[in-house]
């Protein structure tokens, strides 16, 4: 049995498994709050946490996002492929082939209202116990999102948060 080289394989959304979007805000440096979005794939494929790891890995380095790099600044690249919609309670993190969607919090809203952007982790390290409708708690996120194996392997893009017209 031979097998097409990743490389050479096209990309399919199926690859990243199940990708959940999850808002919070913290204070940060200034002072003052900043909305934050983590993005991840449970790793439930048939190629598991690797396999998701390695479609995450892909779907930014096709988009020119680096990853463990220095931040993208949406801000100042307008024809950026990863756009955030904020509009009726919820923020909807648009990519190319997909989009997710969540409904943030009030103080989230609040701050990405204020600055008029959110600070995106889009990392390919798997988090499979964080699955949609379970509870995470406020230590959970910060030992996983606050990981140096999360930050490292993922893209660190503030986007603007944009509103329908």
């Amino acid at each position: 049995m031979t097998s097409t080289p990743s490389a050479t394989r096209p990309f399919r959304v199926a690859d990243l498994g199940t990708l959940v979007v999850m808002p919070w805000s913290g204070e940060a440096p200034d002072g003052s709050d900043m909305p934050y979005l983590l993005a991840y794939s449970l790793g439930d494929t048939a190629e598991g946490p690797q396999g998701t790891a390695a479609a995450v890995a892909r779907l930014l380095a096709d988009n020119g996002m680096p990853v463990g790099g220095d931040v993208v600044d949406g801000t100042e690249r307008p024809s950026l492929p990863f756009t955030l919609l904020v509009e009726s309670g919820a923020a909807v993190l648009n990519m190319p082939g997909l989009n997710a969607q969540c409904v943030p919090s009030q103080e989230w809203l609040a701050a990405a209202g204020q600055r008029g952007y959110a600070y995106l982790i889009l990392t390919t390290r798997a988090w499979p116990e964080a699955t949609p409708g379970r509870a995470v708690t406020p230590e959970a996120l910060a030992a996983f999102a606050g990981a140096a194996e999360t930050l490292t392997a993922a893209a660190h893009i503030v986007l603007p948060a944009r509103r329908l017209r």
